[in-house]
């Protein structure tokens, strides 16, 4: 789980089933950041309610900072929970790339070297 998680709201209330699904769907994230980087990973995550003309549109903002590198996820629905769902994939293909660019590649090599030697 994502230790430091901050979930705000912006012209809505959160309440704590929200707050309780949101940090389900993000905080599940972790496995996709490397592990060095685990520990200094801080997510912002904003919920919006559009204003009175767009009162039917719902924002979800992420905001993920990373070592190297900040990642920003923004998605509009008419659901909240829609919107986190959508912005959670979107932000786990994102952290797959941030992982593939910055994971130890001597870990790489090394499984490579044990499937070289396998006997057969």
């Amino acid at each position: 789980m994502i230790k430091r998680l901050d979930i705000s709201g912006v012209h809505m209330d959160v309440g704590t089933d929200l707050q309780r699904y949101v940090a389900k769907k993000i905080g599940r994230l972790d496995r996709f950041i490397p592990k060095a980087a685990r520990e200094s990973v801080y997510v912002d995550v904003k919920l919006k309610e559009g204003k009175a003309k767009d009162k039917n549109e719902r924002t979800c903002e992420i905001l993920v900072q990373l070592p190297h590198e900040t990642l920003t996820v923004k998605e509009t629905t008419i659901n909240v929970y829609a919107a986190i769902d959508i912005a959670e994939t979107k932000l786990r293909q994102q952290l797959k790339k941030y992982k593939d660019l910055h994971a130890s590649p001597k870990l790489h090599q090394r499984v490579l070297s044990r499937l070289k030697h396998r006997p057969v």
